[in-house]
């Protein structure tokens, strides 16, 4: 926030005209202070948009759009929201709507005015509907409602993504596992990128798939042979966490890989004290 703040005080002749930022990666898991980099902006006076991907954390982590600050928010529909990938979503604030020149051509892709105001249903597409797509959706966010709304579901992805942190932090040991993300308030409640230290990544997600079917996310940053990712994510249950910590442990173990502790042990009771609290 600082950097942006120096950086938007620099550009005197607003010549920047919106920040765009992810508010999730999930290559890394790591979770962007969205309040902070609005604060940054106000702080520097300066009319710039805020622009947010949240497609990773649609569904997953706490997104409020309009409490924030964020002008323009851009979604899509295979993550959180657990439909197949090809909808996009995009939500747009006032100042957004404001900053449209209503004098420059514009393709019906890009023309936000007749999907805000369609006159026919297929304008909201800008063409065909995905029609398949959108009985999923529909059964998609019925079974939010069904759980409680977004509230609900947001706790249920806070308390099974510190479980997983939770197992990660008891096998971490010198030469073996860390979590990527050092700071607790910018770890994403959607994914957790693990670093495995001298342990071969490769060769822990394909003991992982080929003996027992589950399928670990590849690494994605500096060092790929040396992380993976475990995505949490969507619908998701205790029995589907703790089977998956477990299998990863297993074969941590056939393995000989370090481990300071279980990591089975600090998960489940990291998801009984959130079972306590409901």
């Amino acid at each position: 926030p600082a950097r942006l703040e120096a950086r938007l005080r620099a550009d005197t002749d607003k010549s920047i005209k919106a920040i765009l930022v992810s508010h999730v990666d999930t290559s890394s898991s790591v979770r962007n202070d969205l309040p902070a980099l609005r604060s940054a902006i106000d702080a520097a006076d300066h009319p710039a948009l805020l622009m947010v991907d949240c497609i990773a954390s649609l569904g997953c982590d706490r997104y409020e759009m309009d409490e924030w600050g964020v002008d323009l928010t851009v979604g899509a529909s295979q993550k959180g929201l657990m439909c197949p990938p090809g909808l996009g979503f995009v939500w747009a604030g006032e100042r957004a709507l404001a900053a449209m020149d209503p004098d420059r051509p514009r393709v019906s892709y890009l023309d936000w005015s007749k999907r805000l105001d369609p006159q026919m249903f297929y304008e909201i597409f800008a063409g065909t509907p995905p029609v398949a797509h959108l009985h999923a959706l529909e059964a998609a966010l019925g079974l939010i409602d069904e759980e409680g709304g977004l509230d609900a579901v947001w706790a249920r992805h806070q308390a099974h993504a510190d479980a997983v942190r939770a197992a990660v932090t008891a096998w971490t040991s010198p030469g073996g596992m860390s979590l990527n993300i050092a700071s607790p308030g910018h770890r994403s409640n959607a994914v957790t990128t693990v670093q495995t230290g001298d342990i071969d990544a490769n060769e822990l997600r394909r003991r992982c798939a080929e003996q027992a079917g589950l399928t670990l996310g590849i690494g994605m940053v500096t060092d790929p042979n040396h992380t993976f990712r475990i995505g949490h994510m969507g619908w998701h249950n205790p029995p589907m966490v703790l089977g998956t910590l477990a299998t990863i442990e297993a074969a941590l173990s056939s393995m000989g890989a370090p481990m300071a502790s279980s990591g089975i042990a600090a998960a489940a009771a990291s998801i009984g004290e959130a079972l306590n609290r409901e």
